[in-house]
């Protein structure tokens, strides 16, 4: 391979890569380093000030972020640590978790990982496996993994993991074992959806229900391609859910005005029957509802470009074409389609008083779509409406003075010493209490902090005379 003028040597070109792979090792372990410092100049001891989990939708679990054994850290202290190295809330937790983790509970890992034996990923992955265990537990770990980390993989890690939960916590163990059967569930991801429109759903089933769905699922995608569906068989699988699903909403499932399924047993049996509450299908399979927030330009309008770009708002946005909008809204399943009226996200709207009238909040949430703090990215509909300029303050309820903030962002901004300006709708400077400066839009967030200043070169000395 030539590059200008010289001729790049692939031996050289590995031992390069391998020495920045040391050098970015390094520097991660020093950053590891510094979120423990950070971490122990912020200890507390009130569980009700610590960082803990979230459950979801931005609930605290009340359980300390790292193990038993470790330090409490102050909820505030997270978000400055996180948005100084470009993480969001929750991967900032994260972080300082592991660090504290590794710090505290896994010595012998956290000493490779300094001294530079060990990649600091690797170290981490352990971690995040070990933070529920006892602290006799996760010391068996540290010791028995620390000499091999650097060539052990996930599935080793686990191992190991569940055999000191059997060893030393034997009681959570047994409530593992118990609660086993309750694992079984079914996901379905709508806040993920792809360009295509699609998006992903998991389930862990009982065999039996797994094998009967299974068979059903192959059944109806058989019958698609008996009518001539020219579909693949993936694809036809995929259908055959959907068409599951609707074939079930015509079940009636209200038990108060059930009738109760005929058989061909006897009068006694039938009887038995309704009291088991067995149901019969209604009618044919229920037409689908279809209510989605679309945006789109008046270009997409007029083009009339199947491929063009549109935002679906529904679950925190997602962009599309107008083609598949298209398709689902003309299916012939398709019962009922609703259209919610156009907001002008230009317009500036006033609502005298605290509460924001509907159409305002509506146009805020639109407009921004998250959480406005720098790096969160939880959706706006899930968010407070803050007075920007406090209302108690003389600041408006406008759509020039309303901001989303989860509730934790919220808290920050009243309580934690963090401010912020609406330079204009949609984009907001914030200053941490350190100083360090922020620009969150619609395109994300940008660190305006200064930089630190060069010491300027010495001039060159002038040639002898």
């Amino acid at each position: 391979m030539v590059s200008g003028t010289s001729t790049l040597d692939a031996a050289a070109v590995l031992a390069e890569a391998r020495a920045a792979r040391r050098d970015a090792n390094a520097a991660e372990a020093r950053v590891l380093a510094k979120a423990v410092e950070w971490a122990h100049l912020h200890v507390v001891d009130d569980l009700d000030e610590a960082a803990t989990w979230w459950a979801g939708r931005g609930l605290d679990t009340g359980i300390p972020i790292a193990g038993e054994g470790c330090p409490l850290i102050s909820e505030f202290a997270i978000p400055e640590l996180a948005t100084t190295l470009g993480l969001s809330q929750e991967s900032g937790r994260r972080f300082v978790a592991v660090a504290l983790e590794l710090a505290h509970r896994l010595p012998r890992l956290w000493l490779r990982v300094q001294e530079g034996s060990l990649a600091p990923w690797r170290a981490r992955r352990i971690a995040e496996e070990t933070l529920h265990l006892s602290p006799e537990a996760a010391a068996h770990v540290d010791a028995q993994i620390a000499p091999f980390a650097h060539k052990t993989g996930a599935a080793q890690t686990q191992r190991l993991v569940e055999e000191a939960i059997a060893r030393f916590m034997p009681a959570y163990a047994a409530e593992r074992r118990e609660a086993a059967a309750d694992q079984r569930k079914v996901l379905v991801d709508t806040h993920q959806v792809s360009f295509a429109g699609t998006t992903r759903v998991e389930a862990e089933l009982d065999l039996a229900d797994a094998l009967d769905f299974d068979d059903a699922v192959a059944w109806d995608a058989e019958q698609q391609r008996a009518l001539g569906s020219t579909e693949t068989l993936d694809v036809r699988r995929a259908h055959a859910v959907g068409n599951l699903a609707r074939r079930q909403l015509a079940l009636d499932l209200d038990a108060t005005d059930a009738r109760p399924e005929t058989t061909h047993a006897a009068a006694d049996d039938e009887a038995a029957a309704a009291t088991e509450g067995r149901f019969v299908r209604r009618g044919k399979a229920r037409a689908r509802e279809i209510v989605l927030y679309v945006h789109l330009t008046d270009e997409v309008l007029r083009s009339g470009d199947p491929n063009a770009p549109v935002v679906l708002e529904n679950d925190g946005g997602h962009l599309l074409t107008a083609g598949q909008v298209a398709q689902w809204c003309g299916r012939a399943d398709s019962d009922r389609i609703i259209v919610k009226n156009v907001v002008d996200l230009n317009e500036n709207q006033h609502t005298d008083g605290y509460t924001p009238s509907a159409r305002l909040a509506e146009q805020v949430r639109l407009r921004d779509r998250a959480c406005v703090f720098p790096h969160c990215h939880r959706s706006a509909r899930r968010c407070d409406l803050d007075h920007v300029i406090p209302y108690d303050a003389g600041g408006p309820t406008s759509s020039d003075n309303l901001a989303p903030l989860c509730r934790l962002h919220h808290r920050l901004k009243t309580h934690g010493g963090w401010t912020y300006t609406m330079l204009e709708p949609g984009a907001y400077l914030w200053r941490s209490p350190y100083g360090y400066t922020y620009l969150r839009n619609q395109s994300g967030t940008e660190d305006l902090t200064p930089g630190p200043i060069s010491a300027p070169r010495r001039p060159a000395e002038p040639p002898d005379q």
